[in-house]
């Protein structure tokens, strides 16, 4: 068995940013909106950069615009990354997209994002579970909405509340009181920091706003101290080197500092983030991995290992998991 061919836990992944072009060209089609300006002409997503990344990824979200469409795109999501061999995922769910925010409107996209979660888990056997998040350059108003969302529906399927977006506006701490409501609703905690921003956004992350696991978190190596701290912590971080890669935070898989990382005691997990987009899988992930650190089955089992331990999930989910990996 090769090591793509290796059962999956996966921690970072955008719901949204998840959907195959092709399932949101067929949505535009049906619905007769034109999106041809952001694809290319071999029929994948088309940016320049970070900035036009969000701006293409937002309106190819344009066309999921009721709880029907997002029941399809979660049972085509699911199917896909059962392919790769994941068998847990964590998606990141914004009600801004899901309603505008509005609670009455979040409950029923949110039904029928379980329902088709429940359907894949009998069709492919891959457990889903949802992290709702704020997304960050709309502001800490447009947060606090996501995060009463968050908090109206915590318990065995709402398990987390994060913050995405661009990591250029604003500050961690900024959001604190999304935090804190979540936080009291008993969800667990994560935010993307350590991408764009610098060490510092990683530090006040774990500092502000309390959180235990970092979407991305890789600048954090320009900092030895923090480095150190986080080892120190159990910090984990949701570490996305092939989106990193696009994006052009480092030039090539060899030159990502998710090894060192590693080797200097840091907790770290694999993702794709926005798999469509940056033209990776999570085969494509451990492949890459594989050839770039000569990373074994050993090594991805260990990074599994973390992985479900760090889930936002319930005791008896990650006991279920846990015996899919072994398996």
């Amino acid at each position: 068995m090769s090591v793509a061919d290796l059962p999956k836990i996966e921690l970072h992944l955008h719901h949204e940013g998840a959907a195959p072009p092709a399932f949101i060209r067929q949505l535009a089609h049906e619905k007769k909106m034109d999106l041809s300006g952001i694809f290319r002409d071999d029929g994948g997503y088309d940016f320049r950069d970070f900035s036009h990344f969000l701006s293409v990824y937002e309106a190819a979200s344009e066309v999921l615009t009721g709880p029907e469409e997002f029941r399809r795109l979660t049972l085509a999501i699911l199917e896909e990354s059962a392919a790769n061999g994941v068998v847990y995922s964590e998606t990141f769910l914004s009600p801004d997209f899901c309603g505008g925010g509005d609670l009455i409107a979040w409950r029923e996209y949110l039904a029928a994002i379980q329902d088709a979660a429940d359907e894949a888990e009998k069709k492919f056997g891959i457990t889903l579970r949802g992290v709702v998040t704020c997304v960050r350059h709309f502001g800490p108003d447009q947060a606090k909405k996501a995060a009463k969302c968050a908090a109206d529906t915590a318990g065995d399927w709402i398990v987390g509340f994060g913050m995405g977006g661009n990591e250029g506006m604003g500050q961690q701490g900024d959001f604190a009181w999304s935090f804190d409501c979540a936080r009291e609703a008993g969800l667990r905690l994560t935010t993307h920091a350590g991408e764009f921003g610098g060490p510092e956004s990683v530090r006040d992350a774990v500092r502000i706003l309390g959180v235990e696991r970092i979407g991305h978190g890789v600048r954090a190596m320009e900092d030895a101290e923090l480095v150190q701290e986080l080892a120190d912590r159990g910090t984990v971080l949701e570490v996305c080197p092939g989106s990193n890669v696009v994006l052009g935070l480092f030039p090539d898989f060899a030159s990502h500092p998710i090894a060192k990382l590693r080797d200097a005691g840091v907790k770290v997990t694999v993702s794709t983030d926005d798999p469509p987009f940056f033209h990776t899988t999570m085969r494509r992930e451990y492949e890459k991995l594989n050839q770039a650190f000569g990373w074994d089955a050993e090594d991805f089992a260990a990074l599994n290992a973390t992985a479900l331990a760090a889930a936002f999930c319930d005791d008896a989910t990650r006991e279920r998991v846990q015996k899919r990996l072994e398996s």
